[in-house]
């Protein structure tokens, strides 16, 4: 069975006002990695932490990796007064402070506002593949499927204090970048890397790691490395996006072998399927890859689930894939459960009669991320959801 391994990128918070503390440096300074934990690192911000785990062969493996690190940067964070929350977008407007790296300092300088307001967190997942080639196969079949994770994953309804109408916003804002989105089909190794030349050779980006496709070749590991998702606020949903993806990886490869063909959809009309999944997450319609006409969402997810079974029952992994995706559909994403947090702090206040569309009160999101501080590191129930979707009953599958 292939590897797979996940770097997750979670805010700083203050546990009592939810702002973003620029603490990571302190964390990491009285941090030393034993060798059979996860590791922790710097990222572009010095409000976040990225922890990594190690590659793994098992979905027990992985899931207690994750709360591992977790668990690690939360008990570094606390010796600072701060807590770990496992957010896309912090909620709350906050200056950002730029981690001091010349790179960073260089891509600050380059970019500007785009790095400036930057502070979003990723969940990115690297499943091995034998070779470049095999990686580049796998790039080309996967990349009309991305859109799906998106939506599972979103974990960014707020930014800088505002809500925006989006599940994932960080995809809106992530996508600023010139080399992020969707990408075009390769068909071999050569042509990959004779676009990555092309892009370097512009000037316009400073380097190799500013090849920010939703998917590309690993320049560190032999993997191929999934970039689409928001960081989930639950650990379980962390690692079943991982088993997904690693499931999505073997399925291609074995097209390749079958003589499958990639599906030839024009790039723009993936950066449609990206938006909409970023837009309305799994509250609505999605794009469906098979015909790229919106469907309820439930429904496009089942049908990824069913397009990836006959791997995931070959690897032992269907059931557990099923009950987790019937868990997360019922319960909702995380952009989900950020809305119910701040919609519960304004009941209790007796401020649930706010105008639609007004801004919540600073007070709100600071309870947005003191839900989201517990849950990254404790997961368990979803909490006050006694409520359950209308689409309930077609999220379900035997």
């Amino acid at each position: 069975m292939r590897t797979v391994g996940v770097e997750e990128e979670l805010l700083i918070v203050d546990p009592v006002t939810g702002e973003p503390l620029a603490l990571a440096d302190a964390l990491l300074a009285g941090h030393h990695e034993p060798a059979t934990t996860t590791g922790l690192g710097h990222e572009l911000k010095l409000e976040q932490i990225e922890t990594q785990t190690r590659p793994c062969h098992s979905h027990s493996e992985l899931l207690e990796q994750i709360r591992r690190g977790r668990s690690m940067a939360n008990e570094a964070a606390r010796r600072h007064g701060a807590r770990i929350a496992a957010m896309a977008t912090s909620p709350l407007a906050s200056n950002t402070h730029t981690t001091p790296d010349p790179r960073y300092a260089e891509m600050l300088d380059r970019f500007g506002i785009i790095a400036t307001e930057q502070l979003t967190c990723g969940f990115h997942v690297h499943v091995s593949v034998e070779s470049p080639e095999e990686g580049v196969v796998v790039l080309d079949h996967i990349r009309d499927k991305l859109a799906v994770l998106t939506a599972l994953t979103a974990n960014s309804p707020y930014w800088r204090g505002l809500p925006t109408g989006f599940d994932s916003y960080r995809t809106q804002a992530w996508n600023r970048w010139p080399t992020s989105g969707p990408s075009t089909i390769f068909g071999s190794l050569t042509a990959y890397r004779r676009l990555v030349k092309r892009l370097l050779d512009t000037g316009v980006i400073l380097d190799e790691g500013m090849i920010y496709f939703d998917a590309r070749i690993s320049r560190d590991h032999p993997t191929v490395e999934v970039r689409v998702a928001d960081v989930c606020l639950r650990a379980e949903d962390a690692a079943l996006i991982a088993v997904l993806v690693r499931a999505l990886v073997e399925t291609a490869s074995l097209e390749m072998l079958d003589g499958v063909e990639p599906t030839a959809v024009p790039t723009a009309i993936l950066r449609m399927a990206s938006w909409q999944a970023s837009n309305s997450g799994l509250r609505g319609d999605l794009l469906d890859f098979g015909d790229f006409l919106p469907q309820p969402a439930a429904e496009v997810v089942w049908a990824l689930v069913d397009y990836l079974s006959p791997v995931l029952d070959d690897q032992g992994e269907l059931e557990l894939v099923k009950e987790g995706i019937s868990e997360l559909l019922q319960r909702g994403n995380g952009a989900r459960e950020q809305r119910e947090a701040a919609d519960r702090y304004n009941t209790r206040r007796g401020d649930g009669q706010r105008q639609p569309g007004s801004p919540p009160s600073n007070e709100a999101l600071a309870a947005v991320v003191g839900h989201a501080a517990k849950v990254t590191v404790r997961g368990g129930a979803a909490g006050a959801h006694q409520d359950r979707s209308p689409l309930l009953s077609r999220v379900r599958r035997p």
